[in-house]
């Protein structure tokens, strides 16, 4: 049946999964290709991801998806408190802390950082500190991007799926 409660609920799907998806194409190809690449080719990959990733698509999809699921929730609470309630409630709270709050106080940072080195006028020292100082902890933070952004949308195609009760 066609109701506010599960348009809402179709939408924050849709943007749970496009952000999920997003972490984990980066998993499976980008962080495996950039491996590959030169110190310096690396930091200048990462460098301009991490400008272009700032853009209205991307941001639309990310943090409507942290305004959306706590919506989602609220819309979906009511008395009894149903199965599709808590389980849109869980995924709120593992997407805003592992995926918003990993991304704000994590990634942003060491993003930031390498964004300050600038390539010119760097030494390949300086390079290849600056890599070894981002290259795995960003990567670590992006995995637990990546399992909680997963579990975040099973969880909301369960609710999904959950009849109201």
């Amino acid at each position: 049946m066609i109701t506010f409660q599960n348009v809402i609920l179709v939408i924050t799907a849709t943007t749970t999964s496009l952000i999920a998806g997003l972490f984990y194409a980066w998993t499976c190809s980008v962080i495996p290709g950039l491996a590959r690449l030169s110190n310096v080719e690396y930091i200048r990959a990462m460098q301009s991801f991490n400008l272009s990733i700032q853009n209205p698509l991307f941001f639309a999809s990310f943090l409507g998806t942290a305004l959306l699921l706590p919506a989602c929730s609220y819309v979906h609470f009511g008395q009894p408190i149903s199965t599709r309630f808590w389980l849109l409630l869980i995924s709120t709270v593992i997407y805003l802390i592992g995926v918003l709050g990993v991304t704000i106080v994590g990634n942003v940072p060491l993003n930031d950082s390498l964004a300050a080195l600038q390539l010119d006028s760097a030494t390949a020292n300086e390079i290849a500190e600056a890599r070894n100082g981002f290259e795995n902890r960003w990567n670590g933070l992006n995995s637990i991007r990546t399992v909680a952004a997963s579990f975040s949308i099973i969880l909301v195609i369960l609710a999904c799926i959950s009849r109201e009760d």
